[in-house]
């Protein structure tokens, strides 16, 4: 069981990296869309550069960043999300059924993407050098993105 909730810990910690450099790109001036495949491989690029990955180390980031997207994605749904939830008040009284249903949504559609997520990122991490693993945790620690500076 402590194996399984370190992996768990892990994932989530290695998620948390890629969103933060994704939104890290987006932020710098990296034009286009963050679910094109340009830029995951920009993205891709420039954590593997700060991480000093070798190429099957880049593969698994790779995936991971398109699980990452698979998983946003499905939490988004086939809405736009400020609409839907827009629509809670667009009435005389916030819609509770309805927002109860959107949450029951985002949290079924989390539940089904984060088993695939949470390998994605354990198989990406586990298998950093000591060092690497370090500097994923430092960025963690530091609260920054990969790339800012001051």
């Amino acid at each position: 069981m402590k194996h399984r909730i370190k992996k768990l810990l892990l994932g989530l910690f290695g998620g948390a990296l890629i969103i933060g450099s994704l939104g890290a790109c987006a932020q710098r001036g990296m034009h286009g869309d963050m679910g094109s495949p340009d830029f995951r491989a920009r993205m891709v690029e420039k954590v593997g550069s700060r991480l000093d990955l070798d190429a099957a180390q880049k593969q698994k980031l790779a995936v991971l960043a398109d699980k990452l997207q698979a998983q946003r994605m499905a939490l988004r749904g086939a809405t736009e999300p400020r609409e839907a939830f827009r629509g809670l008040f667009a009435g005389a009284k916030l819609d509770q059924a309805g927002a109860k249903k959107l949450i029951d949504e985002k949290t079924a559609a989390l539940q089904a993407g984060s088993p695939e997520v949470i390998a994605a990122a354990a198989d990406f991490f586990d298998n950093l050098r000591p060092e690497q693993q370090q500097k994923v945790r430092d960025f963690m620690e530091r609260g920054r993105r990969w790339g800012h500076h001051g």
